[in-house]
């Protein structure tokens, strides 16, 4: 069998496999946000109303009586921590959110409600709603599966008031 010219070029490694001379990549777990869904709001305690039986605007004043902590809620499978999740939406949105956030009680707030209307008041977290995408990447640069996550994070303490 004759010897191989000098010239001939070298083959090439397969960038795929489990060769040493195989690309290598950092593992690491991802998320990756991909939609702000907006606010949605978690009460704390029972929704308060008050109807405005006269023919003029009347004052309406509602007081948070109910207290407690309102965390990150997420559906699918995250393959990062809470904190990088948070981070990384912090990061695109331009937010500050948090892991969790507490409602005290005592809060309250005045508002006008219109003649032969009823106005609605809950206290609690308003939250942001996200879906992203996460996976893992593994040392030989594949990655697993990707995973759609949505999350709802607690963005800041606060009333939601509507009429009818």
């Amino acid at each position: 069998m004759p010897a191989p010219e000098s010239d001939a070029p070298l083959p090439l490694p397969d960038k795929s496999s489990d060769e040493p001379n195989a690309e290598y990549c950092q593992p690491r777990n991802v998320y990756v946000p991909t939609a702000n869904k907006g606010k949605v709001h978690k009460p704390i305690g029972a929704q308060q109303a008050n109807y405005n039986g006269t023919s003029r605007t009347a004052r309406s004043w509602f007081k948070s009586e109910a207290s407690g902590e309102v965390g990150v809620e997420i559906s699918g499978e995250l393959k990062v921590g809470v904190s990088p999740m948070i981070a990384s939406i912090e990061g695109k949105y331009g937010v500050n959110l948090s892991a969790k956030l507490s409602v005290k009680v005592g809060n309250e707030i005045q508002v006008d409600t219109p003649p032969r209307k009823t106005t609605y008041a809950k206290y609690g977290v308003w939250r942001m709603k996200n879906t992203g995408t996460s996976y893992v990447i593994y040392s030989n640069c594949r990655t697993s599966a990707k995973s759609t996550v949505t999350s709802h994070t607690p963005w800041h303490v606060g009333w939601y008031l509507w009429e009818r």
